[in-house]
């Protein structure tokens, strides 16, 4: 039976001690918050989720990493660590954003210090998960693991925007236009979900294509069909439509607005996944 051993290395190095100060930030995030009992809206269980699971998957990881039991998994674990950093940096930075701006009031009617610490912590925990993927990335040329590089980053923030997306979209109105940008959001994040998933699992090499020239085509197809529903999205849903006054954070206004917005972020995303997927394919660097 394999014995476990202990790797030191896994909480001194860099990428170590950024996954401490994550582990601990985010245990003081959601412990404060959990001392006000003030979450139980929409937003402030999505705050308390983010935290709890960034803290829990982070320490997991640790702790497989300090005892060397991670080559056991049947999974790629520089992909894994590699999507999980960067969709735990982009989790806890809306959780920093939506915190404040939906559970401290102007001016702050309980519990100010609890929830300005907890925002702090929070601010600070993103920040410990952008040193991981900055500190994790691959450097230009290595392929060895895909979530690393720019694309496969790019993969995952995809997938996170679609998500966003997804959240905003309780009610819209059922106009053609409209349905084929949820067509185009739903197409997209599958398939880049899938992409992910199938990397993690090491399941790309039993697929009987060029891999890399699929994933341009593939980029390639998203890029349009995003540039449809941006075209698309504003013209139908703000047509003959003004902000109502109030309009708060529940109004389909602003939730239509967010999703605009949105569409933008991942039109983007996928133009410059399009470049780096490109360069990778057909532009070799010398050796």
């Amino acid at each position: 039976m394999a014995m476990a051993t202990v790797n030191l290395r896994a909480v001194t190095s860099w990428v170590g001690i950024a996954r401490l100060f994550a582990v601990v930030l985010s245990c003081v995030a959601f412990s404060l918050v959990a001392s006000t009992r003030e979450y139980e809206t929409a937003y402030g269980t999505w705050c308390m989720f983010t935290w709890c699971f960034c803290f829990a998957v982070t320490l997991v990881v640790l702790v497989l990493e300090l005892l060397e039991l991670y080559p056991a998994l049947p999974i790629s674990w520089d992909d894994f660590t590699s999507a999980f950093s960067m969709l735990a940096a982009l989790m806890v930075f809306t959780t920093s954003v939506v915190y404040p701006s939906t559970s401290i009031g102007s001016p702050c009617s309980s519990y100010c210090a609890q929830k300005a610490v907890a925002t702090t912590a929070s601010c600070l925990c993103f920040l410990a998960y952008a040193l991981e993927v900055g500190l994790t990335r691959a450097k230009p040329g290595d392929i060895s693991s895909f979530l690393s590089t720019m694309p496969g980053l790019l993969k995952v923030f995809e997938v996170y925007v679609a998500c966003l997306i997804f959240s905003l979209l309780d009610s819209y109105p059922s106009e053609a236009g409209l349905q084929w940008c949820v067509a185009v959001y739903s197409i997209c994040f599958i398939v880049t979900f899938l992409i992910i998933i199938f990397t993690i699992g090491r399941c790309l090499a039993y697929i009987p294509c060029p891999l890399e020239k699929m994933l341009v085509g593939y980029n390639a197809l998203a890029l349009v069909m995003y540039i449809t529903a941006t075209v698309l999205w504003p013209l139908y849903s703000f047509k003959d439509s003004k902000r109502p006054n109030p309009c708060n954070s529940e109004c389909a206004w602003n939730k239509h607005l967010g999703v605009t917005f949105l569409t933008i972020f991942n039109l983007i995303a996928y133009l410059v996944d399009l470049v780096y997927s490109t360069r990778m394919v057909f532009i070799r660097t010398p050796s």
